[in-house]
């Protein structure tokens, strides 16, 4: 509900995140998120007026025994249970009051904005509407006037009852009718445009069950995508394109054996919904490569403890990767990306799931008579978009490579490793795309392994993974972010702002004259059209990845973010500045480095000095270049420097355990033995 919050009076939702709440003063309806509303579940609130005003009140009771000690009855009274009755009937007559506006009552308390009501004679009023009427037309055109030319949209709208092309299906159980999820919805106060076709009728909106799927619904699908595509995309090209991702996930459903018998839902079981979803696959450089269609499944249904148990799925982080690409240019090691199509498709499901029948998904002949919504799919594999279906995919995964040979890394257990006589191979794994690391003989025979068991991609060296762009250079890897900051500038639109050459201005020794001291009294919060939060993410992204000179001032910039104000919001734009000048600036890892594993810990005492926190930084570096670094506000006051200190080599020695333990688990010792 944003940073400053208001009372409200739930009356009802909308989804399972999202609640619809009254406001009290107005009587107007808005939405919020259901974790972002605090529920006080004793109090109910009157609709308003002369009778709502707090005053003592007796307490009804019905209790038979205790009838003889209650006051005497009054009219008072009397009229008051009359009116709780009234107003009981009316409540049972209109169930669903609040989804209209119309019929809302608005409270009698005055707001203190809320401006005078005129009241209007009822000719004049009449007037006034055939005015307002005449100037909503478009340059003075006479009411009732039809265009020349036949709109667009109207073409359009036409073509959908009889499509140019099909795609013909031999499998007629695949049958879906996406046009339930394209179908244009005009909005419910304004009145259909002139020339504009009406809204079709349920029966010219549904598809007829057969076995071919229109290309034009796939069209529809990929306009409706929420990133708006630019101008000089072609859309025949999209089309083609869908049609060919369409047909593929389909084929992926079918070899992977996903969709099981259609059966009768068992009583108690709530299937999931279906949603088609349409993703465009960027590379290195933020250009489309191709396009994707997915079925998903509507997870957020789920229950836990019933539909799932687990679902936790380990998968590398920016610090492994690092370390792995740090290990590469030491020893001289091949690194490869490999990506399996529809990974998630190859996990087996440990509870029963029954998805909702898809429209257009043809129904045996015996299932005609009775209802379609009393009979479900049940599903044999994982799908996209259920909970567990990341750790299903992790489990099929691990399985496999453990039964290859491979040892499983217990301090990070997205990593698996298998050495041989002839060398050593690591397995990277994040979600679906796998990085090879080792020697090329056992690069080769890893890649074979996988291939037999998976449908892979070979992407050849490493050039994209976890949002970085890796280069290969002849004396060592460049990683950066370039193509993301670019993004990022253009996005809060500080791509053209003059460049400055330090992240952040420099504090003053006065607190009163602090740049980045918390919100004072009387000093004005940004309201939600000041991104901060948005950027403040973007900037803890790159902090966290590739760029450690940014990442204390990050950090004093994010304290701020539930009461930021134009000073913080300088800051940011000062951080934006300074990679508006460093947008190329990334970590290199030259070759024949020292493969030595270095760290450096220091602490600021009273970095915050409104709070009396100290500061923490770290940083470890593994053939001479960073690959883990933090900076962070200590959680307990120190009471001297060398107290803060201490607590700075307390927090980095925690993670120089870890780098160390992982460093020699089978990997150093793996590449000791086989380089000597």
């Amino acid at each position: 509900m944003g940073p400053q919050r208001r009372l409200g009076i739930y009356v009802g939702f909308d989804s399972p995140s999202i609640i619809r709440y009254l406001e009290p003063l107005t009587g107007d309806i808005f939405k919020a998120r259901f974790d972002d509303c605090h529920f006080n579940e004793t109090i109910f609130p009157p609709l308003g007026g002369e009778k709502s005003l707090p005053e003592a009140r007796r307490e009804i009771t019905w209790n038979v025994s205790t009838l003889s000690h209650l006051d005497p009855r009054t009219n008072q009274s009397e009229l008051e249970v009359q009116r709780i009755i009234h107003l009981q009937g009316i409540a049972n007559q209109l169930p669903d009051v609040f989804t209209d506006s119309k019929k809302i009552v608005k409270s009698h308390i005055p707001a203190a904005n809320n401006p005078a009501r005129i009241e209007v004679p009822e000719g004049q009023l009449i007037n006034i509407a055939a005015n307002e009427s005449k100037t909503r037309l478009k340059r003075g055109r006479p009411v009732g006037a039809k265009d020349k030319i036949p709109r667009k949209r109207k073409i359009q709208e036409k073509q959908v009852a009889a499509p140019e092309e099909a795609i013909p299906m031999k499998q007629a159980t695949n049958i879906i009718n996406l046009s339930k999820n394209c179908a244009h919805k005009s909005p419910e106060n304004e009145p259909p445009e002139e020339g504009t076709p009406e809204e079709l009728s349920p029966e010219e909106e549904q598809v007829p069950e057969n076995d071919e799927i229109s290309i034009h619904y796939v069209k529809v699908m990929i306009m409706k995508l929420n990133h708006k595509l630019s101008n000089n995309v072609d859309v025949e090209m999209i089309g083609q394109s869908g049609k060919k991702q369409f047909k593929a996930e389909l084929n992926s459903l079918l070899k992977r054996e996903v969709f099981g018998p259609i059966v009768q839902t068992p009583e108690g079981v709530m299937p999931v919904g279906y949603k088609w979803v349409f993703v465009r696959k960027r590379n290195e450089k933020n250009e489309i490569i191709r396009y994707k269609a997915r079925l998903v499944a509507q997870g957020f249904s789920q229950k836990p403890g019933i539909d799932y148990e687990e679902t936790y799925s380990p998968v590398m982080d920016a610090i492994t990767f690092r370390f792995l690409i740090s290990l590469v240019v030491t020893e001289n090691l091949d690194m490869r990306l490999m990506d399996v199509v529809t990974a998630y498709l190859y996990g087996s499901l440990d509870n029963d799931i029954y998805m909702k029948i898809p429209e257009g998904y043809k129904m045996p002949e015996a299932y005609n008579s009775k209802s379609r919504n009393m009979y479900s799919i049940k599903l044999q594999r994982s799908l996209y978009g259920l909970k567990q279906s990341g750790r299903m995919w992790y489990n099929r995964l691990s399985e496999y490579l453990l039964k290859e040979g491979f040892e499983n890394n217990p301090i990070c257990p997205c990593v698996f490793i298998k050495k041989s006589e002839s060398g050593f191979a690591i397995v990277a794994v994040y979600v679906d795309d796998l990085n090879l690391v080792g020697t090329p003989e056992e690069l080769t025979k890893t890649a074979d392994y996988l291939k037999n068991e998976f449908e892979m991609k070979d992407l050849g060296k490493t050039k994209f993974c976890l949002g970085l762009q890796i280069e290969h250079l002849p004396d060592g890897i460049l990683i950066h972010q370039s193509t993301y900051t670019e993004k990022v500038l253009k996005h809060f639109h500080m791509d053209k702002a003059h460049p400055l050459s330090t992240p952040m201005v420099v504090r003053s020794l006065d607190v009163k004259k602090d740049p980045f001291r918390p919100q004072e009294v009387g000093e004005e919060t940004l309201g939600p059209e000041v991104p901060y939060l948005s950027a403040i993410g973007a900037l803890m992204y790159l902090a966290n990845c590739t760029r450690p000179d940014i990442a204390f001032s990050v950090n004093l910039l994010a304290r701020y973010s539930s009461a930021p104000t134009l000073r913080h919001w300088n800051g940011v734009k000062h951080v934006l500045r300074y990679l508006r000048g460093t947008t190329d600036m990334g970590l290199f890892y030259p070759n024949k480095s020292n493969p030595q594993l270095i760290g450096y810990a220091d602490a600021g005492y009273l970095s915050d000095p409104h709070k009396g926190r100290s500061q923490t930084g770290y940083l470890f570096t593994c053939g001479n270049t960073a690959i883990s670094w933090r900076s962070v506000k200590q959680t307990i006051s120190a009471t001297s420097s060398n107290h803060s200190e201490i607590i700075a080599i307390h927090e980095a020695n925690y993670i120089c355990h870890l780098l160390k333990s992982f460093r020699d688990y089978r990997i150093h010792e793996a590449s000791r033995e086989w380089f000597g």
